[in-house]
């Protein structure tokens, strides 16, 4: 259950944002479904909600991941610059 995908996690902060009153942006619907397959989410008629395994599943790796609400942005390449 620690295996899910970084879309997967991201709609799964996604869904604990919303349970704690926060406007979130969408959650796509295929990760949406799997966390409901893996019981981490359930589907409601405002869409998805996180459920007590789900948020169980964040404090757990809360302190391996971090607080951003946006997936991680692809590393830049830096230059190294004279300073003279």
């Amino acid at each position: 259950m620690d295996d899910l995908t970084t879309s997967q996690l991201h709609a799964l902060k996604q869904l604990a944002r919303k349970k704690a009153g926060e406007d979130i942006s969408f959650v796509k619907i295929g990760d949406a479904q799997a966390l409901t397959e893996l019981g981490l989410a359930e589907r409601s008629r405002e869409g998805w909600d996180i459920t007590a395994a789900g948020a169980a599943l964040l404090a757990r790796l809360a302190p391996l991941s971090s607080d951003d609400s946006e997936p991680p942005e692809p590393p830049t390449r830096l230059h190294a610059v004279d300073p003279d």
